[in-house]
C-alpha cells in the first residue's frame, strides 16, 4: 500500500563510470546529471516496489532537477526521495541529493502506475 510520506535513501559512489565524461553530458570527472536522474528513478522503484497491487508497476514520466554542485570522483552520493503527492494514479516525489559536503541536486520526479501487462503490449505493438 502506497501512502504520501513514504521516503527512502539510496546511495552510489562516484565513479569513473558515472561521470558526466563518461555519459557525454559534459568533459568532466564530476557526477553527472544522467546518473543523478537514474538514482532518482532507480529510489522510486525501489520505494513502490511492493506496494502496488499485483500486475501493476510505474512508469517514469517527467523529472524536473536542478544539478546544482559538482561531486568528484569518490564522492558519496545520497538521494533522498519522498512520495508527496498522490492523485489517483498519479505519483509525485520530491527529491533531494547529496554529497559529503552539501546538497548537488533537488526536484521533483512523476511517475503514473500501470498496468504492466497492457502497457508492454501497447509499446511491442509499435514495432514495424
Amino acid at each position: 500500500m502506497i501512502s504520501e510520506g513514504m521516503s527512502i535513501t539510496l546511495t552510489e559512489e562516484v565513479t569513473d563510470q558515472n561521470t558526466a565524461l563518461a555519459l557525454g553530458s559534459g568533459t568532466l570527472r564530476v557526477y553527472g546529471t544522467p546518473a543523478m536522474t537514474k538514482l532518482i528513478e532507480q529510489a522510486a522503484v525501489t520505494l513502490l516496489e511492493g506496494n502496488l497491487d499485483g500486475g501493476m508497476t510505474t512508469v517514469g514520466t517527467g523529472i524536473e532537477v536542478s544539478h546544482i554542485a559538482p561531486s568528484p570522483v569518490g564522492s558519496q552520493i545520497s538521494c533522498q526521495l519522498t512520495l508527496s503527492r498522490i492523485d489517483r494514479k498519479k505519483l509525485t516525489f520530491d527529491v533531494e541529493v547529496r554529497d559529503e559536503m552539501e546538497e548537488i541536486g533537488r526536484g521533483s520526479h512523476t511517475r503514473f502506475i500501470v498496468d504492466a501487462e497492457r502497457f508492454q503490449t501497447k509499446a511491442d505493438d509499435k514495432r514495424i
